[in-house]
């Protein structure tokens, strides 16, 4: 349990939010991995517009409306789901327009959109651009069909490169790429050749994302983890090394745990979420954070509505110093940069910071923990019982400290919380 002082400010109110997520959960089918808050269309999406998808725009554009905004434009803007690329670019364009007139946007804003392949055609590109999409985010997931199948996805190989193609002659200056490991039946083999492929295409950044069982998904229930026909821990986990020898080769920067970029191109939304800064959520099931509170809205459509209808008031008490730091220190070591000592003892004391690098020394022994001095060059410690008053950042080490962070993670969490 860690010890604050009496009078300890809740630092995240001093931050007005500059980032907004936004909810489109529509989408053709459900994927087999997937538990995100979904409404299924059906196969033939978005052939006309569906009023189910009339009246969400409208209750989300409500919900942006009766928000409280302040004086500063936003800088980040991300459209996730779901499949947002099945919205049609009226409504898109009506989304924003209201973020325009209600919080305003800043001229040099990123404003992301994931997209499938296969549901978006050459117009609608280029009029999702044409109102101020400037970053894709395109879901491969894989390359081969069958694992493609085995997803549950709505799209083929062919449709992948259909849709590389599109990106590149609208001339769409920033993409990124998703792929997913550890799917039932891939070999190590065939993750290596989406590796090749994704880097032949030569995306500003690639995400590589290792499988999840959800409970509540196909795959949640069909498969346990480590056992056939899902690849052994040892097999995933030289698929995340592979992944890391085979990018940063490639000159891609493995900048978070998951995520590999070309200099200049890292995702400045998700990194409002890795450096702990508030941020609006609008949307069935999004997540927001301002004022110092976290609040997960309602993950189905007649529960969002009934709540917007009620004014949106949000009820959650603010987040706890204890759980700030923990955040902070959770979502912080997913960037390669790590987290600052120097800001942790401002806020928290110079005691937490010991507590911290005595919780990590048996993974400092091991490796997996670096430590920083003021000119951002390793500290090397002899012994367990130094004193690192001198360190300025903490950070894990790149692959070894990402592959463990989980296990580093629960550590800090047991000691500190």
């Amino acid at each position: 349990m860690i010890f604050f002082p009496a009078k300890l400010a809740n630092f995240s109110q001093q931050i007005v939010p500059v980032a907004a997520y936004l909810h489109i959960p529509f989408c053709r089918r459900r994927c087999y991995y997937c538990d995100f808050p979904i409404t299924v269309l059906g196969e033939r999406a978005p052939t006309n517009i569906s009023p189910l998808v009339v009246d969400y725009v409208e209750a989300l554009c409500r919900e942006i409306e009766i928000t409280s905004a302040s004086r500063q434009s936003l800088t980040t803007i991300f459209f996730g789901g779901g499949t947002p690329s099945l919205l049609p670019l009226p409504l898109l364009e009506r989304i924003l327009k209201t973020i325009e007139n209600h919080f305003g946007i800043a001229p040099e804003a990123e404003i992301s959109m994931e997209m499938d392949p296969g549901t978006f055609n050459r117009e609608q590109l280029q009029g999702y651009v044409g109102v101020g999409i400037n970053r894709v985010s395109l879901g491969i997931q894989a390359f081969q069909d069958e694992l493609l199948q085995i997803c549950g996805r709505s799209h083929s190989r062919k449709d992948i490169f259909a849709a590389i193609e599109l990106i590149y002659r609208v001339g769409v200056t920033n993409f990124s790429l998703d792929l997913i490991s550890g799917l039932p039946n891939q070999t190590i083999e065939q993750w290596e050749s989406s590796l090749e492929q994704a880097i032949a295409i030569a995306p500003h950044q690639i995400s590589c994302y290792d499988l999840v069982l959800e409970p509540v998904t196909a795959f949640g229930k069909q498969y346990q983890p480590g056992k056939k026909p899902l690849p052994t821990d040892e097999d995933t986990a030289e698929m995340y090394g592979l992944a890391h020898k085979m990018l940063t080769g490639a000159g891609y920067e493995h900048y978070e745990v998951s995520n590999y970029a070309r200099s200049g191109y890292q995702c400045r939304h998700n990194r409002v979420y890795w450096e702990n800064k508030p941020y609006y959520g609008f949307g069935m099931g999004a997540t927001s954070y301002v004022n110092g509170k976290r609040f997960t809205r309602p993950r189905t459509r007649r529960e969002y509505y009934t709540w917007i209808e009620e004014g949106g008031v949000i009820k959650e008490p603010e987040v706890s110093a204890t759980d700030f730091l923990l955040e902070s220190l959770m979502l912080g070591l997913r960037l390669a940069e790590g987290v600052s000592l120097e800001q942790i003892r401002q806020q928290f004391g110079a005691g937490v910071v010991e507590q911290i690098w005595i919780c990590l020394q048996p993974y400092y022994r091991q490796g997996w923990v670096e430590i920083l001095g003021r000119d951002r060059q390793t500290i090397k410690f002899e012994s367990n019982n130094c004193c690192i008053t001198s360190a300025e950042r903490l950070r894990l080490t790149t692959p070894e400290g990402f592959l463990f962070s989980n296990t580093i993670l629960a550590t800090l969490f047991e000691k500190l919380g």
